[in-house]
């Protein structure tokens, strides 16, 4: 029993550093896509510099992978927590190889909540959902994008009042510079938010598994995600970057630091709220919010049609994923137990 136990953690435990660096590259759009279109940064360099500060931001806190680990569902007292997390990891990450593939920027902080939620429904039923911390998450899901669109409206409304009376190549010029600074930021905000979801279904297993009776994170487990993140992002997600970089608007460099500094407001104030949010949504939220602000029908309406329609049905979809996967590791393991 004990050597099953140890065994299905290390599953756990692969899987969920997999997800993390296929987040990784999955979401590497999200920090660099703006400073690459608008030829602020080199690719190389951006994808550099994003690996770096996703790694410091992932190692900054703790509240979000808590709020993951123990909002959904209480690892202390559910059954089968390990097979639970392992559905969960498998139909996230399915989710998210599938998105990355048609270059569709998803959120993969719906994806795991989604199947998290599925794989523990499978388990034991809807009453093991705490659904007050579940709802608490659906809502900063959804409103984070909605304050994106807005903050990031205001902010290049006040850019275009300040600066209408100054030369476009000069003006240019000096936010392509300023474009390094929010780039960083963006990434290290992206880090403080994502990597901490990998963080947190780690601990809910090693709780579910007997390993951990508490839900503080272990060093190693923060070290470990925010180096299989970091890692992720330096092979770069080239489809989801042209998506978010050219698909959504024709983005010039104010436009950049506008939708940068937006994104990476509203993702650090998350992470201090110790709620998770999709950073996907919250980027590409803030590019059409900045797009809608220069000039409304400049923005691709299509291509945001097409983001918001992965937006809605994620959590649906990976929960019914996660089901399914439960339902053959449940058949899978009562076979071998015959």
């Amino acid at each position: 029993m004990i050597e099953t136990t140890v065994f299905m953690t290390v599953i756990v435990l692969i899987l969920a550093l997999s997800f993390d660096f296929i987040n990784g590259f999955h979401d590497t759009a999200n920090a660099i896509a703006t400073s690459i279109s608008t030829k602020a940064l080199p690719p190389r360099i951006a994808i550099l510099l994003a690996s770096a500060m996703n790694l410091l931001g992932a190692l900054t806190f703790t509240g979000v992978a808590k709020t993951i680990g123990g909002k959904i569902a209480d690892p202390f007292s559910l059954e089968n927590g390990l097979y639970i997390v392992i559905a969960a990891l498998i139909a996230a990450i399915i989710w998210n190889l599938l998105t990355w593939y048609y270059g569709v920027p998803s959120s993969s902080s719906h994806a795991l909540i989604g199947s998290l939620t599925g794989a523990v429904v499978a388990s034991a039923g809807f009453s093991a959902v705490n659904m007050k911390g579940f709802i608490s998450i659906l809502e900063a899901l959804v409103l984070s994008p909605i304050l994106a669109f807005i903050v990031g409206y205001i902010i290049m409304s006040l850019i275009k009042f300040l600066f209408r009376n100054a030369h476009p190549s000069k003006i240019n010029r000096r936010f392509r510079t300023l474009q390094v600074f929010t780039a960083a930021w963006q990434a290290f905000s992206h880090g403080t938010n994502d990597a901490q979801k990998s963080m947190g279904i780690i601990t809910f297993a090693l709780i579910a598994g007997g390993f951990q009776q508490t839900m503080d994170i272990p060093t190693w487990v923060k070290f470990s995600c925010a180096l299989a993140m970091a890692l992720g992002t330096s092979v770069g997600g080239w489809r989801i970057i042209k998506t978010v970089g050219t698909r959504i608007m024709k983005i010039e460099p104010s436009n950049g630091f506008a939708a940068d500094c937006t994104s990476a407001l509203v993702i650090l104030g998350a992470t201090l709220l110790k709620m998770p949010v999709s950073t996907t949504h919250v980027i590409s939220s803030s590019i059409m919010g900045v797009g809608t602000a220069k000039r409304f029908h400049e923005v691709k309406w299509g291509t945001a049609q097409k983001i918001v329609t992965a937006w809605v049905i994620t959590l649906p979809i990976t929960f019914i994923l996660a089901v399914a996967a439960y339902f053959i590791i449940d058949v899978l393991r009562r076979a071998v137990s015959l």
